[in-house]
């Protein structure tokens, strides 16, 4: 396997500082921070709206606002969540990312020289 890099470290980094800044309003306003649970949940909700904006931009899905924009934000906004799940659950998101982009490429190149 190929040795993992710093990749997504300054993303992960980021996206973390933004999740305490969530925590700190969360435990302000509800007197606690968000379960692995509720976080899942609000994962779900934005993967769910992309598949709508998904609908809006083949012009089947009518959305008020800027497809494109909203496309680029709900994206980001997953990788935010992915961020955070990785985190709350202890996986370094970096080096299983690199893994598991190795093994699927290897796959993958596996497949096609045995269909060539």
């Amino acid at each position: 396997m190929k040795q993992a890099w710093p990749v997504l470290d300054d993303a992960r980094n980021q996206a973390l500082a933004v999740r305490a800044l969530y925590e700190t309003i969360e435990q302000r306003v509800n007197g606690k921070t968000w379960s692995i649970h509720e976080l899942m949940i609000g994962f779900s909700n934005d993967v769910g709206y992309l598949g709508r904006l998904l609908l809006a931009k083949d012009g089947t899905w009518p959305i008020d606002g800027d497809v494109d924009a909203e496309l680029e934000h709900k994206l980001a906004e997953s990788l935010w969540w992915t961020f955070v799940l990785a985190d709350k659950l202890g996986i370094d998101i970096n080096e299983a990312y690199v893994h598991t982009m190795h093994k699927i490429e290897q796959g993958l190149k596996a497949t096609v020289d045995r269909t060539a």
